[in-house]
Order: C-alpha cells, then sequence, then structure tokens
C-alpha cells in the first residue's frame, strides 16, 4: 500500500485470487459531476475492473460507479471508461510491460487522498486454477497454524 493511504472506498479482493500481483502503483482517476460524491458513499464496484494503455494513456474500463441519487438529469453514465492520471515515465513502464503475454492492469483499490478519489492499479498475471488452489491450501494451513500457537499461548 502507498505510504500515507487515505480512506479506503473500494477493494477488489477477486484480482488477488484470480491473479499474482508483480508491482503497484497509484493513479488518479479523472471523473465527472456527481461521481465523487457516489464514491464517498461507497457506490462503486471494482470486481470486472481492467485498465488498457490507449495512445500514450491510461484507461479503467468496467468500474461501476452508481449514479448519485440526489443527482439531476445530468447524471453520468455508470460503467464509462475513465482516464488515470499518472507519470509518463510510469506509463512508460506500462506499455513495455504489458507488451508481454498474459500481463494486465487491474484496480486493486479505490481511496480518497487529501480530497481525491485514487486507485491502486496493479501489474498481474493470470493464475492458474491449480496456482489458486495451492494459494487456499497455504492460507488453510497458515490459519490452523495461528489458531493452535492462539491456543497455546493461554
Amino acid at each position: 500500500m502507498p505510504k500515507g493511504e487515505g480512506k479506503l472506498i473500494a477493494q477488489n479482493k477477486k484480482a488477488r485470487h484470480d491473479y499474482t500481483i508483480i508491482d503497484t502503483m497509484e493513479a488518479g482517476i479523472v471523473l465527472q459531476g456527481t461521481e465523487i460524491k457516489s464514491i464517498r458513499n461507497g457506490r462503486i464496484n471494482l470486481k470486472d475492473g481492467f485498465a488498457r494503455v490507449r495512445n500514450g494513456e491510461v484507461f479503467l474500463h468496467n468500474v461501476h460507479i452508481s449514479p448519485y441519487e440526489q443527482g439531476n438529469i445530468f447524471n453520468h453514465d455508470p460503467v464509462r471508461t475513465r482516464k488515470l492520471l499518472l507519470h509518463k515515465k510510469q506509463i512508460s513502464k506500462l506499455i513495455g510491460e504489458t507488451k508481454n503475454t498474459g500481463i494486465t492492469l487491474v484496480p486493486l483499490k479505490v481511496y480518497l487522498k487529501n480530497g481525491y478519489a485514487k486507485a491502486l492499479i496493479g501489474l498481474a498475471k493470470g493464475k492458474h486454477q491449480y496456482d489458486k488452489r495451492e494459494d487456499l491450501k497455504r492460507k488453510d494451513v497458515d490459519r490452523q497454524i495461528s489458531r493452535t500457537l492462539k491456543n497455546f499461548s493461554r
């Protein structure tokens, strides 16, 4: 997690299950109208989201931000493509990394930092089914060990 992270709004837990996260970076999100109000209310879903580099810019796709309830006819499209704000060096690094097959950009978290909506995006490589099963077994064993150590220390 980046240092000084603000209030966590949404988290994509499925991403860590489906992908091996290689690297993460923080990006600002370009929002329209009442989208920030919906995000502050926690009305955002990252489940099927992904990011793509196009024409030297990074865009966030399939992230659902529900329309603001007190909004008017000028509410936004919930699943529109949103631009991510990154430095040129970061974008060139992402271009180089995503040229490799099997590497994708996945939104991991959305949080508020100094009043601005930020997204933590991760360079991810897809896991195979047997990798997922292995991770679940490892988590289960770790849970058992911590449970027995906790009972043993009493």
